[in-house]
C-alpha cells in the first residue's frame, strides 16, 4: 500500500517500529485510513490522484468501536517498550502525552456506550448531509458517482448506528425525552422536504453547476439517480431511525443527568478527568463555580456602581439595565453591520502591534475578521476561529455572526477579539501548526482544557496589559469569564447533583444576565456533552495559577515572554503535563541564574 512504501516496511509492521515517532504516526495512519470520511475530510489523497475513499463511507458499527479500542490497547503496549532513556526531550513529551490519552482510553472502553449518538446538536442524522455538502468535492462524473455511490450507502451506516443504539438501549443508557423529541422533529422535517429541495439534491445540483468537466446532459442524469436514491435509500434510511425513535420515547424520562443511567457517575468523573485533564471531582468543581460566581459578580456590581448605575437590587437587575441602554450597540443596517467587522480588524491590529512585550513567539500565518456566511448565521455560534491552511494560502480567520445586531454590544467586542484572535486561538493554534518535527497527533488541539483555557486566559491577559481600560470593556471580559464561570455549577449540577433541565435554565438565567433562548440552547448542550463545557475556566485557572507559581519563584527574574513561551511551543498538552512544563522551566531559570 501507499503507507508501507512511505514509511518502510520495518516501520510499518513492526511492533517497535526503530523511529519513535513512527509508532506514534502509523497508528493515526491507520486509525484515519479505516475511515474514508475523516479521508475526505482531510483531501490529501485527491492531490495523488486517489478517489476510490469517496464513495464510501465510514463503518459506524459495534463491531469498529470495539476494534478501534483493541488497536488503542495494542499501540500502548508497543509505546511501553520504549523507555524514557531511549528518547530524546521532546519524544519523552510525545510520550508522555500519548500515554495520558491511551490511559484514559483504557479506562473509557466499559464506558464507551455512555453517549447519546444522535443528539439535537450532533449525530449521523445532522453529520450525514452537512458532510456531504461541505466536504464531499464535486468536480467531475467520477465525483457525482461517489456522491451517489455514498447516497447508497447511507441506510447501511444508519442500521449500523441503530444496532449500537439498541444495545444502548438494552444497557438502560436512553437520552432524555427532550433529546428524542428534538431529533425527532429535525428528521421527520428532513424527510418531507420536497427531495429536490433537500440539501442532498441542491447541493450535488449547484456543485455541478460549477463543474466545467460535467455536461448538462450528464449533469440531469446524474441528478435523476441522485433523486431515486434519495426517496428510497436516504428517505428509508431516516425512517429507520424515526420509527425507532418513535418506539424508544415511551421510555424517556424527564431526568436529565448523568447520574440516572448505569455507572453514569463513574462516566461522568471521567468525562470531567478527560475535559478538564485534572482530577478534581465533581463536587469541588462545583463548589469552586459558586465561588468563583461569586467573585465575578461582585466585582461587576462594584465596577457599575462606581459608573453611577443603581445596583442596590443585586446583580441581574444591575446587568440588565446596562445591556439595555441602546448606546452600547450599532444600527441595525448594512452599514452596522460593516462597522463592526471594521472595529474588530482595529481592535486586533491595535493589540497585534503591542505583543512584542509579552510575546518571543509569534505565528507566521496572517489573520481576518469576516462575517459567518449569511446562509448559516441563523444556527452558528456567535463567533469561531477557522485555522489557517498548513500551506500558508489561507489566513487564520475569526468569523463574527452578525445575524442578531443586539448580540454585539460594543463593550463584548474586545472581549471576543481576544478570545477567537489574538493572543486567544489564533496564537495559540496557529503556533501550534508550525511546530516542526512532532508526530501528527500534537499539532492537533485535542485538550479542551488547554485550548479554550489559553483562549480564556488571552481575555484576562489583555486586561492585564493594559488593553481594557475601558471600565465596560472589563465588564464585558468578567461577563465572559461569569459565564464559564457558571458552567462549571450547571454541569455539575444536571450530572452529579440531580438538578433538573429547569433548576439549570433558572440558575443561569439569574446569575448571567443571558437571553432565555441562549440559555435554553446551552444547558441542552450540557446535557448531552457532559463536561465539555467545564474545561474553559478550569483550563484558564491553571494557567494563571502556573503563571503565578513562576512569578513567585523566581522574582524579579520572571520574564512573560519566557512563561507564554513554554506554554504555546509544545501543543495542546494536559494541565498536569503543562505544570511539568513549567516546573522544569523553573528550575532551568533559577539554575542558569543563580
Amino acid at each position: 500500500s501507499i503507507f508501507v512504501a512511505l514509511f518502510g516496511a520495518h516501520e510499518w509492521y513492526a511492533e517497535k517500529p526503530f523511529i519513535f515517532r513512527s509508532l506514534l504516526d502509523r497508528f493515526m495512519i491507520q486509525i484515519a485510513s479505516r475511515d474514508p470520511e475523516l479521508l475526505t475530510s482531510l483531501g490529501f489523497l485527491e492531490s495523488m490522484g486517489i478517489k476510490g475513499h469517496n464513495a464510501e463511507l465510514t463503518d459506524s458499527s459495534p463491531e469498529e468501536l470495539d476494534y478501534l479500542f483493541n488497536e488503542i490497547k495494542k499501540v500502548r503496549r508497543s509505546l511501553l517498550l520504549y523507555g524514557v532513556e531511549d528518547l530524546d526531550e521532546s519524544e519523552r513529551l510525545s510520550r508522555s502525552v500519548a500515554l495520558y490519552l491511551l490511559d484514559l482510553a483504557v479506562e473509557f472502553e466499559p464506558f464507551r456506550r455512555h453517549n447519546y449518538p444522535l443528539n439535537q446538536m450532533f449525530g449521523v442524522q445532522n453529520g450525514f448531509p452537512s458532510f456531504l455538502d461541505s466536504q464531499h468535492r464535486v468536480e467531475t462524473v467520477e465525483d457525482a458517482q461517489n456522491y451517489i455511490s455514498r447516497l447508497s450507502l447511507v441506510k447501511i451506516k444508519f442500521e449500523q448506528t441503530l444496532r449500537g443504539l439498541r444495545i444502548r438501549e438494552e444497557q438502560g443508557i436512553i437520552p432524555p425525552a427532550f433529546v428524542i423529541e428534538r431529533v425527532l422533529k429535525e428528521m421527520t422535517d428532513f424527510v418531507s422536504t420536497p427531495t429536490r429541495e433537500n440539501i442532498l439534491f441542491s447541493s450535488l445540483q449547484t456543485k455541478m453547476k460549477k463543474s466545467d468537466d460535467i455536461s448538462e446532459a450528464q449533469a440531469l442524469e446524474l441528478l435523476a439517480r441522485a433523486e431515486v436514491e434519495i426517496e428510497t435509500t436516504v428517505f428509508d434510511a431516516y425512517q429507520l431511525f424515526i420509527d425507532y425513535f418513535t418506539s424508544l420515547s415511551g421510555k424517556a424520562g424527564t431526568d436529565d443527568g448523568f447520574w440516572r443511567l448505569p455507572g453514569g457517575d463513574a462516566a461522568y468523573d471521567l468525562f470531567l478527568k478527560f475535559f478538564t485533564t485534572s482530577d478534581m471531582s465533581a463536587d469541588q468543581i462545583h463548589a469552586l463555580g459558586l465561588k468563583e460566581v461569586d467573585r465575578i459578580q461582585a466585582e461587576i456590581v462594584s465596577i457599575l456602581g462606581s459608573e453611577g448605575f443603581t445596583v442596590n437590587e443585586g446583580f441581574t437587575a444591575a446587568i440588565k439595565t446596562m445591556s439595555t441602554n441602546p448606546e452600547f450597540y450599532y444600527a441595525d443596517t448594512d452599514e452596522g453591520r460593516e462597522q463592526i467587522l471594521a472595529d474588530y480588524q482595529t481592535i486586533l491590529d491595535e493589540i497585534n502591534s503591542g505583543m512584542d512585550s509579552a510575546f518571543n513567539v509569534r505565528p507566521k500565518s496572517a489573520m481576518e475578521v469576516r462575517r459567518v456566511p449569511q446562509f448559516k448565521e441563523k444556527t452558528a455560534p456567535g463567533a469561531y476561529y477557522q485555522r489557517p491552511a498548513l500551506d500558508g494560502s489561507r489566513p487564520g480567520v475569526f468569523f463574527a455572526n452578525l445575524y442578531d445586531i443586539n448580540a454585539t454590544p460594543k463593550y463584548g467586542m474586545r472581549t471576543l477579539a481576544y478570545h477567537e484572535g489574538i493572543p486567544g486561538h489564533h496564537f495559540q493554534v496557529a503556533i501550534s501548526m508550525e511546530l516542526e518535527g512532532l508526530p501528527i497527533f500534537r499539532t492537533i488541539p485535542l485538550f479542551t482544557a488547554y485550548t479554550e483555557g489559553w483562549a480564556l486566559y488571552a481575555e484576562r491577559l489583555a486586561r492585564d496589559l493594559g488593553y481594557q481600560d475601558d471600565p465596560f470593556d472589563n465588564i464585558g471580559r468578567l461577563q465572559a469569564e461569569l459565564f464559564r464561570a457558571v458552567r462549571l455549577v450547571v454541569d455539575t449540577g444536571i450530572h452529579k447533583k440531580k438538578w433538573t433541565r429547569e433548576r439549570a435554565i433558572t440558575y443561569m438565567l439569574d446569575n448571567t444576565g443571558m437571553a432565555a433562548t441562549e440559555v435554553v440552547a446551552e444547558i441542552e448542550r450540557y446535557i448531552v456533552m457532559p463536561g465539555q463545557a467545564t474545561a474553559y475556566k478550569m483550563g484558564m485557572m491553571k494557567i494563571l495559577e502556573l503563571r503565578e507559581k513562576a512569578r513567585a519563584a523566581l522574582g524579579d527574574k520572571f520574564d512573560l515572554k519566557q512563561f507564554h513561551d513554554v506554554v504555546l511551543k509544545n501543543g495542546a498538552v494536559p494541565m498536569g503535563i503543562l505544570e511539568q512544563i513549567v516546573d522544569d522551566y523553573i528550575e532551568k531559570s533559577l539554575h542558569e541564574k543563580s
